[in-house]
């Protein structure tokens, strides 16, 4: 009777073994190497000053244009 107690109880015992040895473990790292942004950026302010004389052009010419 003693030995169907143990028999019971192993099923349940590898349970809790297995279920502690699956915990997930969850690793943050930083990396090696600083992180490179490149941005190839260039503002022409021009380009809006150009429409705008040709704008006030254009509009001083047809006067009932609006």
């Amino acid at each position: 009777m003693h030995n169907k107690s143990i028999f019971t109880a192993l099923p349940a015992i590898f349970c809790v073994l297995g279920m502690a040895a699956c915990t997930p473990t969850v690793a943050v790292q930083a990396p090696d190497k600083p992180i490179e942004i490149n941005l190839n950026v260039k503002i022409e302010q021009r380009v809006k000053v150009e429409i705008q004389q040709d704008a006030r052009k254009v509009i001083a010419k047809n006067k009932d244009i609006f």
